[in-house]
């Protein structure tokens, strides 16, 4: 989340090259239908409040009207060539021998392919794997070498008609013939990902300025001696050797902790795991030679990156190239095709089809042995607790995850486990580390929970143990150490806005099942021989965004008053085409009648950028924004928890900008209306009293109007009726400022803008409207958040806490969840309905991962290309207590508290909950994920 690859170099390729990038959403087509763009919903969509009834895609999808990616062939996309060809990959299954070629002597004359594929092939016709380490040195593996990573492809297979393809499909699978051996030879995986490390130590006081953080100082980072991190030397000046003394300083006082302390350490360990999207990755790729366009639709959560990054795999090699065109519908990935590897599998099959589209789709099989796995992840952890007053004296945790074979974002996934780590707690003093290693197991990218999941859920369960080695009640304990609003989180920042994690577990204090556990549990116990009861407890807080969020939306409407939005928000299956949507209806009193997501082409944004928000240097970023185009990002890709707060912003900004520039304006000119200055004159009535409702304006006591009566006089005075912002956050919000015409000097939560004039706008206003339209407005000064914000870490979080009601079967070792019940804050709920779904989905994928899920990580996981849902375990309805779960969320402190994005904490809770609630049932707790039967039994023996 913080560290993340600089693009400059294969920027400057795709321009250098000439390629023109567009990527666009598709619309209706004659044989299916997809709906980043859906359809008119039904009339009663909206509720009498303005809420919605169902998602904007429902009817779509009860209808059978939604598609995914998945679901198209060429014969579905407009200006496609009507023959279909199809791909399929041979995969290496052995690390630790060398690929000395393949044998399809299996498959006779009849299923041979019509093209194969070699790693010398790519390599004669100049197509090199883009943006080097990210996602390996090579597509296939080369003749005469290992294999990077299990599962990693040997070869790809073309065949022009799919009854072949799908017969020789079948017939090498689990065939160990097909790919040859030869003799033995060392892992060639890549070096070891990276190693940094956050150490504090705070005042005297949480207020007092810190002795040393990485918000102020700097995050350590280190190299490897084999396996093992190692740091900098302790010393000073330099501020990683400052860091380091601080480091020694805090582990002396742990060691030399007396007999007033409690010193808890304890080692945990959390699995891999495939979080099993619906929908494997897959694409569908065109090289038109004759045009030199490169048409593609391929599954993404990165839309835009997948499409610069086609342009530079393809730029340097013997296919000319002019143009990517990337068409994206509907996916989901919970983070698994985000940076995936697979769409550029497709677009090389996609440059032999000969003329034709070419398809390649993973099947179940497939996605379990290429598709991107969550983290498995050690943790060593240590933990000081003052015996008297129960308060955290200090806190280490020193992590390693497994990224596999390729690179992917396993760093930063281990960065961010790291800053996670101190959940709900205020810690005077900590260290946490993060190792992020290479190995020969299947690659792990940014899956749900991106790290946060393993470190905090390790965190609570070690507070729970404390509480019970110190005889305390384990919520009070957590009451003495809560993390308050105005403290300052492990790396030094304070975190965004009101933090509610004290007001959550005042009210799971008083909760029925932890007040009665004790008395349910000797009933149960005595009513039950042979089965135990236990209830636990979760309480985490996640952060949302990346830090470096970027987002584009227009809003603008006709003198009829219809509004259209359009949004870079594409959907993955959080509701996000539902909730933007809403957004807009709050603000402006009613939903957009024109909706276009996935948007990606904005013709009135000139923005220029080398997307280096991460790595950039402050010097340079001064330079950079003295271009009134520049920006550190243009757009992000979708995730789990941008859509409401961070995509959000750009829609709620907009919005507000047309009620101040156009709304407030045109009505204020209605009202003024007659002599003496109208209805308006006598009263004094501010824009802050303005309101727009069910489509109605209203102000401080003046006539009622209708938004169509208004936009009909903004366009009759030429005033603003149009506006499209851009936003860029790392952990806080650039503002910059702008003179706007007619108007005057504005600031603004946003880095550019661009402005539509009314229809009776004067001819030199009309004039400025050069871009599509549309004005774009070189603004005349910017703030941009320092690059050393990065060092923050975080600053936004949403919190979680969860009951677990659990019974053990102390014979077979089974767990059967009773009931779970959650309190969560996340602000504003736009959708509620949104949210509860969220909570119950992500709840799901926590039970999952505390009791269920596991991939072995090397040669017996899922690289050998025999794992399916046949021998990986999912949760089912009777393992959720789906009938029996409940949850609160916070009221909002006010009507104006942001929303927060929520997606990922809603799984992380129930996870400790769940180990909590099964140490209370049976007096044993465990330090390994999932928590399995045998794991039980054993230790019942």
């Amino acid at each position: 989340m913080n560290a993340r690859f600089s693009r400059r170099d294969f920027l400057k390729a795709s321009i250098a090259a000439g390629v023109a990038i567009k990527v666009s959403f598709l619309l209706p087509s004659a044989r299916a239908q997809l709906i980043e763009t859906p359809p008119l919903p039904g009339p009663d969509w909206l509720k009498a409040d303005g809420k919605p009834r169902y998602r904007l895609d429902a009817i779509a999808k009860v209808t059978g009207q939604k598609t995914f990616s998945r679901d198209y062939r060429a014969s579905d996309l407009p200006g496609w060539p009507k023959e279909q060809s199809h791909a399929f990959l041979i995969h290496a299954t052995k690390a630790d021998q060398v690929f000395e070629g393949i044998d399809l002597n299996v498959l006779g004359d009849d299923l041979k392919p019509d093209r194969v594929l070699l790693h010398e092939d790519l390599m004669a016709d100049g197509i090199v794997i883009p943006v080097l380490g990210f996602y390996g040195d090579v597509f296939l593996v080369p003749k005469g070498q290992t294999a990077r990573l299990l599962g990693q492809p040997v070869a790809l297979l073309i065949y022009r008609d799919f009854a072949r393809y799908d017969a020789a499909k079948r017939m090498v699978r689990f065939n160990d013939s097909v790919v040859r051996y030869g003799e033995k030879a060392p892992y060639s995986h890549p070096a070891n990902y990276g190693a940094a490390r956050y150490v504090r130590i705070g005042g005297s006081d949480p207020s007092d300025e810190d002795v040393y953080s990485p918000l102020k100082d700097a995050v350590i980072y280190g190299g490897f001696s084999d396996n093992e991190p190692t740091w900098p030397a302790a010393g000073e000046g330099d501020p990683m050797a400052l860091g380091m003394a601080a480091a020694e300083e805090i582990k002396k006082e742990i060691d030399s902790a007396g007999d007033d302390a409690l010193v808890l350490r304890r080692n945990y360990f959390s699995q891999s795991i495939d979080a099993s999207a619906m929908e494997a990755d897959n694409g569908n790729v065109w090289y038109d030679s004759s045009a030199g366009t490169l048409h593609a639709m391929i599954a993404t959560q990165s839309p835009y990156e997948v499409a610069e990054v086609s342009a530079i795999l393809v730029s340097k090699s013997k296919f000319p190239l002019k143009n990517v065109d990337l068409k994206v519908g509907y996916t989901v990935g919970y983070g698994t095709k985000d940076h995936a590897i697979l769409p550029f599998y497709c677009v090389v099959a996609g440059l032999y089809g000969d003329g034709r589209p070419v398809r390649l789709a993973n099947d179940r099989y497939e996605q379990f042995q290429l598709g991107l796995k969550r983290h498995a992840f050690w943790m060593d952890n240590a933990l000081v607790i003052d015996r008297a007053t129960g308060k955290f004296r200090a806190m280490t945790g020193h992590f390693k995850n497994d990224g596999g074979g390729r690179a992917n974002y396993s760093f930063s996934v281990a960065m961010v486990g790291a800053t996670a780590a101190q959940s709900i707690y205020y810690l005077p003093k900590s260290d946490f580390s993060a190792a992020a290693l290479a190995s020969r197991a299947v690659d792990a990218g940014s899956t749900r929970g991106y790290g946060t999941l393993q470190s905090m859920s390790a965190t609570e369960m070690m507070v729970d143990e404390a509480a019970d080695l110190l005889g305390m009640d384990a919520i009070d304990l957590r009451l003495k150490n809560v993390f308050k609003s105005g403290m300052k989180n492990s790396q030094g920042a304070i975190p965004a806005g009101a933090l509610r994690n004290e007001e959550i577990l005042l009210k799971a204090r008083q909760h029925p099942l932890w007040i009665q556990r004790a008395e349910k549990k000797a009933s149960f116990d005595a009513a039950n021989p042979g089965k135990k009861y236990g209830v636990g407890f979760g309480h985490v807080q996640k952060d949302y965004g990346t830090g470096a969020e970027a987002a584009l939306a227009t809003i603008e409407f006709d003198a009829k008053g219809r509004i259209r939005l359009a949004h870079v928000a594409h959907e993955i299956g959080t509701g996000a085409t539902t909730s933007q949507a809403i957004m807009v209806g709050d603000i402006l009193g009613r939903v957009p009648d024109e909706t276009e997501y996935g948007k990606v082409l904005w013709p009135q944004m000139p923005l220029e950028s080398t997307d280096e928000p991460y790595t950039l240097s402050q010097s340079d970023e001064d330079q950079r924004k003295q271009n009134p185009r520049w920006t550190p990002r243009i757009t992000s890709p979708m995730s789990a928890t941008n859509s409401v707060y961070y995509l959000g912003h750009a829609t709620r900004e907009a919005a507000r900008a047309l009620v101040e520039l156009s709304i407030w304006p045109a009505a204020q000119s209605l009202w003024s209306r007659g002599i003496g200055g109208g209805a308006l004159a006598p009263y004094s009535v501010r824009s802050d009293e303005l309101r727009l409702v069910n489509s109605i304006v209203n102000a401080g006591g003046m006539p009622s109007l209708s938004i169509a009566d208004v936009a009909a006089e903004a366009h009759r005075l030429g005033l603003i009726t149009g506006v499209t912002v851009h936003t860029f956050n790392r952990w806080q919000w650039t503002e910059a400022e702008f003179d706007i015409p007619g108007v005057g000097h504005r600031k603004m939560a946003i880095d550019a803008i661009a402005l539509k004039y009314g229809d009776g706008a004067p001819p030199d206003k009309k004039a400025l409207m050069t871009l599509d339209g549309w004005q774009f407005l070189n603004r005349t000064a910017v703030s941009y958040p320092p690059v050393q914000r990065n060092n923050a870490g975080v600053t936004y979080y949403a919190p979680m806490a969860t009951f677990a009601e659990v019974v053990v079967d102390i014979g077979s070792g089974e767990v059967a969840l009773l009931s779970h019940h959650t309190i969560t804050e996340c602000g504003t709920q736009v959708v509620p309905e949104l949210v509860s779904g969220q909570i119950q989905g992500g709840i799901a994928m926590g039970v999952g991962h505390a009791l269920k899920e596991y991939l072995p990580l090397y040669e017996d996981g899922p690289g050998d290309g025999t794992w399916n849902w046949n021998r990986y375990e999912l949760p089912r309805a009777r393992d959720v207590a789906v009938w029996s779960q409940t949850a609160e969320v916070l009221p909002p402190l006010s009507s104006t508290d942001a929303p927060k994005g929520l997606a990922e904490v809603v799984m992380i809770a129930i996870v400790p909950a769940i180990a909590n609630g099964i140490a209370h049932a049976i007096g044993k707790r465990f330090y390994e994920l999932p928590i399995t039967p045998e794991k039980i039994r054993e230790a019942l023996t």
